[in-house]
């Protein structure tokens, strides 16, 4: 499989540089905003959009996606809308897209029929949260057809049992979860998460992603440690729904230099 994510993070690993995913609620506060934030976050050091498909019951996420989903959901956001966005966002930037949603509404509109879509529109790949690994073989097999990547978890609960599983056929990232509970800014010990990726790295060289809780360049430099990348949502979500979006930018850019004077090779 050889999409713009992989080419990306191939790309990062070369440079020795961290990777940031951020995440943008699609159509949240408006679908001008997302494809305003898509373009200039990739100019503030982005290196890979998080697309979020609003749900109304996002079970994996704390008050500022919520919120964001709520929103996104009274504008008439729906998966048809977000596939224009994406199409949209095609038109201006060759930016990795991953999405995140839930189960409920690709059920609904049909598994494969959105791998292909989506795929067709041009997104890279879909974060799904509630469906564990060992429920998700058939959507695995699907995605692997069309070259889509379908995000793994692995989380400071996970054993080294279920982790040789959950790395054995994984692409394009994992999502390592930091802490137990949902997305949000918060103080984390990432030196936890940290341990889990280092366990992970004897199962798989696919490229780990770091996300919940990472609100500051500190918090990026930290949970960066033992990972490939890392992954910001409700900092940045936060800023575009209170009309701070010129913040919101100034984060990322923050981000990318903190991550790049930390690690990066001329560091």
């Amino acid at each position: 499989m050889s999409t713009r994510l992989d080419k990306k993070m191939a790309e990062l690993k070369a440079a020795g540089k961290k990777g940031i995913f951020i995440y943008i609620t699609a159509g949240a506060p408006d679908v001008e905003t997302t494809l305003k934030a898509v373009r200039e976050a990739e100019k503030a050091g982005a290196d890979v959009i998080e697309l979020g498909l609003p749900f109304s019951d996002p079970m994996a996420d704390g008050p500022v996606i919520q919120s964001a989903s709520v929103c996104a959901l009274k504008n008439g956001m729906t998966l048809k809308k977000e596939l224009e966005i994406v199409r949209e966002i095609r038109k201006f930037s060759d930016i990795p897209l991953i999405g995140m949603g839930y189960i409920n509404n690709m059920y609904h509109y049909g598994f494969e029929k959105f791998v292909t879509d989506f795929k067709a529109a041009g997104m890279d790949g879909i974060i799904v949260p509630d469906v564990p690994h060992e429920e998700s073989g058939e959507m695995r097999k699907i995605c692997a057809a069309h070259d889509f990547h379908l995000a793994e978890f692995i989380t400071p609960g996970t054993t080294e049992a279920r982790m040789t599983e959950t790395c054995k056929g994984a692409t394009g990232f994992i999502y390592c979860v930091s802490n137990n509970g949902v997305t949000g800014v918060k103080k984390i010990d990432y030196s936890t998460i940290g341990k889990v990726c280092e366990k992970a790295r004897k199962f798989t060289d696919t490229p780990l992603a770091v996300g919940f809780g990472i609100g500051s360049p500190e918090a990026a430099v930290d949970a960066a440690a033992k990972s490939d990348a890392v992954i910001v949502g409700s900092a940045v979500v936060k800023r575009l729904m209170d009309g701070k979006f010129a913040e919101a930018m100034a984060l990322i850019g923050a981000m990318r230099e903190a991550l790049d004077a930390a690690y990066g090779k001329q560091a």
